[in-house]
C-alpha cells in the first residue's frame, strides 16, 4: 500500500484549522493583490488573446471581463432572468474600490456582463450583500409594472484594516432598489438603514422572506472581534464572531430579534430552508458561512436553533463566500449555489478570480445523519459536444481505459467497484484525484499542491466520482455530491494543446468500471 499516513484527521481539527486560517489567508490575499497595483488600462494589455479566449480564462465558469472579483452578491431570479451581482474592482486587478458588478443569464450557465450596478459614495465602498424581489411592494418603492428588486449591502466606511477609504461611520448596512427589472439601481435616500452595532466590521446582510411569520428576515455578521472596545466577553473562542437576526415588515425598518454567539461561523451568512430527502413535509434550515461550514436546525422567523454541525460544505482549497439564489420559482424548487473560487492565480490575464459552477444543494439522510449534498446543475448538459463511454469493464494496473479521447473542458462521471485495488483515480497533466479504498479517503488537488481529503465510504460496494475540469479549475463531487472538493490550477498547457490528457489509473489490484462517461464541453463565451 502506498504511504498516505495522516490522511485521516479528526473533523474537529479540520474545522479548527480551516477557521484559524481564514484571517491569515484573507490578509495574504489582500497584501498580495495590493502589491500588483495594475490599472485597468494596464490589465487589458497583459494578454494578446481576444477577451474570453485567454490561456487561463475559465471557459464554463463565470469571470468578469476585466479586473478583480470576489464574493457573489445579490443572487436573485426575476421574470426569466438570473441576476448575479459580484464584488468588483472596476479599475484594477487587485482587490479594492469595491463595487457591485452585474451579470445576467437565462440558464445560469451562459452569462452576459452588464455595467456595474452599485458604486461607492461618500458613505463608503460597497461590500457584500443580497437582493430580494419585493412582490407585495411592502417597501412602497414600486414605480410602474415591475416589482422592486431591493439590494442590501454593507458600506465600508473608514476601512483602514481593509485599505479602503470611506465615510465617517464604519460598516453600516444600506439598500438600493431597482424599478426597471434590475437594469439600474437607486440608492435609498434613508441610508444607512442599520447603523454600526458592535464598533467592528459588521457586514454581509442576507435577506429573505419568511412565509410562516410574514416577515422579512436579515442575517448579519456581527464582528465583535474587531471592535476597538467591546463589553461582550469572548465565549469559548478566540474569534468573537456572531450572527444577528433581524425582522422587518417593510424592508426599511429593522429590529434585531436574536444573536447567535455559539456557532463559530465567519462572515457572509446564509440561511435557507430545504426539504429532507425531497419530502416537503419534513424540512430543515441550514445556516452557512463563508468558509463553507454549516449547521442544520430549525428557524421560527426570529431564532435559529441548531440540531447538528458544524459540517464542512466543501473540502477543497478554493471555495468561499457562497450564496444561493433568492426567488427561484416554486415550480423549479431548487436551491442553487455559487461560490467565489478564492485564491486562484491568473498571471498575465486581464481578469483576476472566478466563480464556481452553480450547484443544486439538497439535504439527504445518511448513516451519519442529515447532510448537505452538492451537484452541478443539470443545465451543464447543454454544453456537451463529444463523449467517451465505457461500462462493465475490469481494469488492472498499467491498463488505460481512456484511449483516443481528447478534450480540454470535461465533465467526467465514474461509477466503480474496487476488486482488490488499494487506490485508483484520475490524472491529468496538472491534476490528480485518488481514492484510497481501505481508508475510505477521497484525495484531490493540483500536482504542485498538497492534497485535500474527504472521508467518503463506498455505497453498496461502489463509489461514484464526478469531475468538472475547466481551463483553470477543477471541482470534484463524490457519491452524488455527498462531498465536494474545489480547486484552482494553472491550465495553460492544456489550453495550448486543447487537451487535458485525462487518464485513469489503479494500483495494487483491479477495479470493475460499472460506468465511465467523459463529456467534452464547449465554451460558454460567444455561445447560447
Amino acid at each position: 500500500m502506498q504511504d498516505h499516513s495522516g490522511l485521516k484527521k479528526e473533523e474537529s481539527m479540520k474545522h479548527y484549522l480551516k477557521l484559524s486560517l481564514v484571517i491569515l489567508s484573507s490578509l495574504s490575499l489582500f497584501f498580495q493583490a495590493c502589491s500588483s497595483g495594475s490599472s485597468k488600462d494596464e490589465s487589458t494589455k497583459l494578454s494578446d488573446k481576444p477577451l474570453y479566449q485567454e490561456e487561463l480564462r475559465p471557459q464554463f465558469h463565470f469571470s468578469p471581463e476585466t479586473n478583480w472579483t470576489n464574493d457573489p452578491n445579490g443572487m436573485v431570479y426575476y421574470e426569466g432572468t438570473y441576476h448575479l451581482f459580484f464584488q468588483h474592482n472596476p479599475v484594477a486587478l487587485p482587490w479594492g474600490n469595491m463595487t457591485w458588478g452585474h451579470a445576467v443569464s437565462t440558464d445560469m450557465v451562459h452569462w452576459e456582463e452588464l455595467e456595474d450596478a452599485i458604486h461607492p459614495d461618500e458613505l463608503g465602498t460597497i461590500f457584500s450583500g443580497t437582493a430580494v424581489v419585493d412582490f407585495n411592494n411592502s417597501s412602497g418603492l414600486q414605480e410602474g409594472e415591475d416589482k422592486p428588486i431591493v439590494a442590501f449591502y454593507t458600506y465600508c466606511g473608514p476601512c483602514e484594516q481593509f485599505g479602503e477609504p470611506g465615510g465617517e461611520e464604519p460598516f453600516t448596512q444600506a439598500m438600493a432598489y431597482s424599478t426597471d427589472g434590475g437594469k439600474t439601481f437607486i440608492k435609498y435616500a434613508g441610508n444607512p438603514i442599520i447603523g454600526n452595532i458592535t464598533g467592528g466590521s459588521d457586514r454581509d446582510p442576507k435577506v429573505f422572506w419568511h412565509e410562516e411569520s410574514g416577515k422579512w428576515v436579515m442575517v448579519l455578521f456581527l464582528d465583535h472581534n474587531s471592535a476597538k472596545e467591546t463589553t461582550r466577553p469572548l465565549k469559548g473562542s478566540a474569534f468573537n464572531w456572531k450572527f444577528g437576526i433581524f425582522n422587518s415588515d417593510d424592508l426599511l425598518n429593522w429590529e434585531q430579534t436574536s444573536e447567535l454567539d455559539d456557532l463559530e461561523l465567519f462572515e457572509c451568512p446564509e440561511l435557507f430552508e430545504l426539504p429532507v430527502d425531497g419530502n416537503p413535509n419534513n424540512t430543515k434550515w441550514v445556516m452557512w458561512d463563508a468558509p463553507g461550514d454549516y449547521f442544520i436546525g430549525d428557524f421560527d422567523g426570529k431564532t435559529f436553533t441548531r440540531e447538528s454541525g458544524k459540517h464542512m460544505g466543501d473540502f477543497g482549497a478554493n471555495f468561499y463566500a457562497s450564496q444561493t439564489f433568492n426567488n427561484i420559482p416554486a415550480s423549479d424548487g431548487r436551491r442553487i449555489q455559487i461560490a467565489w473560487m478564492r485564491g486562484g492565480e491568473y498571471p498575465g490575464m486581464p481578469f483576476n478570480q472566478q466563480m464556481s459552477f452553480p450547484t443544486e444543494n439538497t439535504l439527504r439522510t445518511t448513516e451519519d445523519g442529515i447532510r448537505m449534498f452538492r451537484e452541478p446543475i443539470q443545465e451543464i448538459e447543454n454544453l456537451r459536444v463529444n463523449n467517451f463511454s465505457l461500462s462493465n469493464k475490469t481494469i488492472g494496473p498499467n491498463e488505460e481505459p481512456i484511449q483516443g479521447f481528447k478534450g480540454e473542458l470535461l465533465d467526467v462521471h465514474l461509477e466503480v467497484e474496487p476488486r482488490g485495488a488499494s487506490d485508483f483515480g484520475f490524472m491529468t497533466d496538472a491534476l490528480k484525484v485518488r481514492y484510497y479504498v481501505h481508508d475510505s479517503i477521497l484525495a484531490a488537488g493540483p500536482h504542485n499542491q498538497q492534497n485535500h481529503n474527504a472521508t467518503l465510504k463506498l455505497q453498496n460496494g461502489r463509489l461514484k466520482i464526478r469531475l468538472l475540469i475547466d481551463r483553470s479549475s477543477m471541482e470534484v463531487f463524490g457519491n452524488d455530491g455527498r462531498v465536494s472538493l474545489s480547486f484552482n490550477y494553472n491550465g495553460s498547457s492544456s489550453a495550448e494543446k486543447g487537451d487535458a490528457n485525462l487518464r485513469f489509473f489503479t494500483n495494487g489490484g483491479k477495479v470493475l468500471i460499472k460506468s465511465l462517461k467523459v463529456y467534452e464541453l464547449r465554451s460558454i463565451w460567444g455561445q447560447s
